[in-house]
């Protein structure tokens, strides 16, 4: 695979896994950090980043900050380990180096916020040996299709890149704060309230609908024709995913048959 298809994969999974938009940073061998904050995946500026990359720049991305996405980030998790887990979740596997682990991005059934990604991404290092210092809810990974030249130079692929697995559902126990909730299920049922972004008014307007006893066609549908003048040729695609998230969190809660 060529290093602009591994890009294009990658992408493709976090744009059927939920994430629209991109935090894009590239740090230059003197150390500045330049961002492009907040794209589109389509959107973004890889032709840039490329001639970035050739002049030994490093180059990273995250789901955009300011938003509720369902993945979540684990950085230097052990080959082995991530083998095991795309064989029952849906996960991204990207290939960093050639020693030591790899980035792992895992498909979650609801919306989380950053904090709540930050408890998800602790909670999940813990136990699969990923890295605690990686588990901020907003930390940057590597593109893949592009070069690492912190070791030496050597390409950043996809490794797995299913869509066959089932998404993760964080389930466990917060740790005790002001505002906490007892499950990260109920979090993100907050957040459907509080996500003022057009996605986030949209996931609540939809779980709202089959909640009420709309048919899930009927929602499809109306998401198509509210989405495709923002989306175009993507509305289809993210309403039929916005619905399919929207009705396993319903059956989880009971409210939908």
């Amino acid at each position: 695979m060529k290093a602009s298809e591994h890009t294009r994969s990658m992408f493709a999974w976090w744009a059927e896994a939920g994430v629209e938009r991109a935090d894009l940073a590239v740090r230059r061998p003197c150390g500045a950090m330049l961002w492009h904050r907040d794209v589109f995946l389509d959107a973004l500026p890889l032709g840039w980043a490329r001639a970035e990359n050739v002049r030994r720049a490093e180059v990273y991305v995250r789901p955009a900050r300011g938003h509720a996405w369902p993945v979540v980030f684990l950085d230097d998790v052990p080959v082995a380990t991530a083998a095991r887990v795309v064989r029952k979740y849906d996960a991204l596997v990207v290939e960093t180096s050639q020693v030591g682990g790899c980035h792992l991005w895992l498909s979650c059934s609801c919306l989380l916020d950053e904090a709540t990604r930050h408890h998800a991404q602790r909670w999940l290092a813990q136990r699969v040996g990923a890295d605690p210092a990686s588990t901020s809810g907003e930390h940057l990974g590597r593109l893949a299709g592009f070069k690492n030249w912190k070791r030496g130079g050597v390409w950043v692929n996809v490794l797995e890149a299913p869509r066959r697995g089932l998404s993760w559902t964080p389930t466990f126990d917060e740790p005790a704060h002001p505002r906490r909730v007892n499950r990260l299920d109920d979090a993100a049922r907050q957040l459907t309230r509080i996500d003022a972004s057009q996605s986030g008014r949209e996931w609540g307007w939809i779980c709202g609908m089959l909640e009420a006893g709309h048919h899930p066609r009927e929602a499809y549908d109306q998401l198509v024709e509210r989405a495709r003048p923002r989306r175009g040729k993507d509305a289809e695609r993210y309403a039929r995913r916005t619905v399919k998230r929207a009705l396993e969190r319903c059956q989880r809660t009971g409210l939908t048959t």
